[in-house]
């Protein structure tokens, strides 16, 4: 099978200001007196992996390990400072809650605003529309602008957006964290329906069992670099007794 995604040394370093500046004119007047002060932070490390058509894959590790750094490359939000991201084929992120939505519109406005930015025109939209409310069970709010919605309700909008339309790669950051109980596990139970037909999904999550569940590959990442790349239930196990050790020292 072909890869849909190559990552190939990946590395992503931000420049950082060491102290905050308020206003434009502080920031000239630093500026022209070479009084600004810059620090790095080097969130990913010459990563490498790839991501077959049809795979689940998800990527494991603590908050700062550089998951959602990697999604974001993934998904063409940022370029990396140094090696390469390729993927091959459409893609549906779900990585932030409002990225996408325009609070000042409609649910139903944003759900064609969404299929715009994500390629999609409105005819094809129009087709999914219902399936995509029905699934997000929005109906009572579909017309209120998105600023009056909860972030569960985001979450079930987008969520329900992004597995509707016909993407080849589904991205999905810990969004679904914001959900109730009920919601959270339809939404499972629809990325194993996507996978079973062949869809391709890229998971993030805290939750081993959750990964264990939907995923066949785990790539665990601590502070920006590969750890180990294989089945989930061998990574995620390694990762726990990692986890386990370093808080009993």
């Amino acid at each position: 099978m072909e890869n849909l995604i190559e990552v190939i040394g990946a590395g992503m370093r931000f420049i950082m200001e060491q102290e905050r500046t308020d206003t434009l004119k502080e920031y000239l007047v630093k500026l022209v007196r070479r009084n600004l002060k810059y620090t790095g932070f080097t969130a990913l490390k010459d990563v490498s992996f790839s991501v077959r058509r049809g795979d689940s894959v998800a990527l494991i590790g603590q908050n700062g390990s550089g998951k959602s750094t990697m999604l974001k490359l993934i998904a063409g939000v940022m370029e990396p400072t140094s090696g390469s991201v390729r993927v091959r084929g459409s893609i549906a992120p779900l990585i932030e809650l409002s990225a996408g939505f325009d609070v000042d519109l409609t649910g139903r406005e944003n759900v064609f605003l969404n299929g715009a930015l994500l390629g999609y025109k409105r005819p094809y939209m129009e087709r999914i529309y219902d399936e995509i409310v029905d699934f997000a069970e929005l109906h009572e709010f579909i017309d209120v602008p998105v600023r009056s919605y909860s972030s569960g309700m985001i979450a079930r909008l987008g969520f329900s957006i992004a597995t509707h339309v016909q993407s080849d790669i589904l991205v999905v950051d810990e969004v679904l964290a914001v959900g109730d109980y009920n919601f959270q596990q339809k939404c499972y139970r629809r990325m194993e329906e996507m996978l079973d037909t062949g869809r391709t999904l890229l998971f993030v999550s805290h939750d081993a069992e959750q990964v264990k569940r939907l995923c066949r590959r785990a790539v665990w990442l601590d502070h920006g670099m590969l750890m180990r790349d294989g089945p989930s239930d061998q990574v995620c196990d390694a990762y726990l007794d990692w986890m386990q050790k370093r808080e009993a020292q």
